[in-house]
């Protein structure tokens, strides 16, 4: 949703290449195209060895930047620093380019600085009036920020230049959700399995939905669509434990909430999900998990280790698994 490599070619006509630089141009997307990221980085920085005023090579090059798979997240948030880097090298040789504002955006969104993404699409969106990824990238940092009625009018003006965009109905349902407008998302995330049947995101999120309606047959049924078309996707395991175990069905809850974790092993909610399972059986146990939530998600530190001292005496474990599994569809 965020980027889109067909800017370049654009950006490059713009940029009054030499003859040389066109053809330097030309190889590093023809490598694009191919995956080939790490040499098509080198022809771009090539190219601004020669010419460091070439901001469509910055452009390129930070877009490639994104695009590198990394090992860890310590190597991710590396090449997204390199990436931005980019991308504000070739707004100060360039600040006119709507790409280039979306595409710094975006990066703003991922490090959830929504204020900073929102200057940046207001300048991409006057410039370019109907530009729908700049639109849409503006709707969900302003629903980030809880500024609902603002992302709707943005996901109108969405609806009504490419009313059958997947990302919208993806969106949109997610904002929906967020602020408790669940027969809106319902609808929603129905239209978007509609345009692709073949979408588990869109039977997950719809499920979840329902447990929020109350329907948990309908969800149970949503979360087992959504793993056949995509098997080893953790989050329906995550719902489906949370349901199950709320219905009484522990063993098949606990089941399938270590199934999550083998899934996604750095999940803390997850962790988080098996203590308050195991809170009144085995507060060991269930103290084992908040550890590992708490090393994982140290930003919530304070919450796993008020769990922890809550699994000394029996009423406050009751509380602990009241509180979450009681009432599942009223949280």
């Amino acid at each position: 949703m965020k980027k889109f490599f067909g800017m370049l070619l654009v950006v490059c006509l713009l940029a009054a290449c030499s003859s040389t630089e066109s053809s330097l141009f030309r190889k590093a997307q023809r490598l694009t195209s191919k995956g080939e990221y790490s040499q098509a980085i080198s022809v771009y920085s090539s190219i601004l060895k020669k010419n460091p005023q070439s901001y469509a090579a910055y452009a390129g090059r930070g877009l490639l930047y994104e695009q590198l798979k990394a090992k860890d997240s310590k190597e991710l948030t590396q090449y997204k620093q390199l990436a931005k880097k980019d991308y504000e090298r070739a707004l100060a040789l360039n600040g006119k380019q709507p790409e280039i504002l979306n595409n710094l955006s975006a990066l703003y969104i991922d490090e959830g600085n929504y204020e900073e993404a929102v200057l940046y699409l207001n300048r991409a969106l006057h410039l370019r009036p109907d530009y729908v990824l700049a639109l849409l990238n503006r709707a969900v940092a302003r629903t980030k920020q809880g500024r609902y009625s603002e992302a709707l009018s943005d996901f109108y003006q969405v609806e009504q230049l490419e009313p059958y965009s997947s990302l919208l109905y993806l969106n949109r349902g997610l904002l929906e959700y967020a602020a408790g407008y669940y027969n809106s998302a319902i609808d929603d995330f129905t239209a978007l399995i509609g345009l692709q049947a073949d979408n588990a995101r869109a039977y997950m999120e719809r499920g979840r939905t329902f447990i929020k309606m109350g329907y948990f047959q309908d969800a149970m049924e949503d979360f087992q669509k959504a793993l056949a078309l995509k098997p080893n996707y953790a989050m329906p395991y995550f719902y489906m434990a949370e349901l199950l175990f709320n219905q009484g069905e522990t063993d098949q809850g606990l089941f399938y909430a270590q199934r999550m974790v083998n899934l996604a092993p750095a999940y803390a909610p997850a962790y988080e999900m098996l203590g308050d399972m195991n809170a009144l059986e085995s507060p060991v146990e269930a103290t084992r998990y908040y550890l590992t939530a708490r090393k994982l998600d140290p930003k919530n530190a304070r919450q796993y280790q008020g769990k922890i001292r809550m699994m000394k005496s029996e009423n406050t474990r009751k509380r602990v698994v009241f509180d979450r599994f009681a009432n599942l569809d009223k949280k």
